[in-house]
């Protein structure tokens, strides 16, 4: 199972992504409300997987995969975008992003998302 980093700014879409990745038997590793945040986090916890959201605070989620990408290129990601956000997740996979998952989030699609990175 993977040890995954979650990236959102609302602290509900963290704990419902942590509640479905925890019930299929994944390993939280920490959570982050932005970019900056998502970056620290990522450096101090190696997670096998990292999901982060498009719009944030401070640093958003594309400029967050852009640096952690350059430092750490063989980092999954999985983008989270809410609907009508296409253009935006092209320009995530364009990033270095391995995957996208649309809110609201849909158990199966979430961790489809994860099999598929994890690969």
């Amino acid at each position: 199972m993977a040890r995954i980093l979650i990236v959102d700014d609302a602290k509900f879409m963290r704990a419902t992504l942590r509640s479905i990745v925890e019930r299929a038997g994944h390993d939280v590793a920490g959570e982050a409300e932005n970019g900056v945040e998502a970056i620290e986090k990522f450096r101090e916890l190696k997670p096998d997987i990292m999901t982060m959201d498009i719009t944030m605070p401070e640093l958003n989620g594309m400029d967050a995969v852009k640096q952690i990408k350059q430092k750490y290129p063989q980092a999954k990601i999985v983008m989270c975008s809410a609907m009508g956000q296409q253009k935006m997740v092209v320009e995530a996979i364009e990033a270095g992003a391995k995957d996208f998952i649309t809110k609201p989030f849909d158990e199966s699609s979430v961790l489809d998302a994860i099999d598929r990175v994890l690969g």
